[in-house]
């Protein structure tokens, strides 16, 4: 499976966003560090979810960041993450 369907298959599990936009962005940094071949080493990301509600912007970053698990986010060079309610 392909990383950018795996983060789009795990954050919908965790938090039924009612918006989610996973963007491979690694072609923009060919040339820099961590790039890879093929890509799949940035991502954007943009989820929209009332899971969020209440969490602070360090506790929304970490529920996605478990969310994906650590085999998965070892796997991703840079990873932007918008998330909100």
């Amino acid at each position: 499976m392909r990383v950018t369907d795996e983060i789009q298959s795990r954050l919908e599990t965790a938090f039924s966003p009612t918006r989610l936009e996973v963007v491979d962005d690694s072609e923009s940094h060919r040339g820099h560090g961590g790039y890879q071949e093929g890509g799949e080493s940035h991502f954007n990301v943009l989820i929209r979810s009332s899971a969020f509600q209440g969490q602070s912007r360090i506790q929304r970053h970490r529920a996605v960041h478990t969310a994906l698990g650590p085999e998965l986010v070892a796997k991703i060079h840079a990873l932007s993450l918008d998330i909100g309610e």
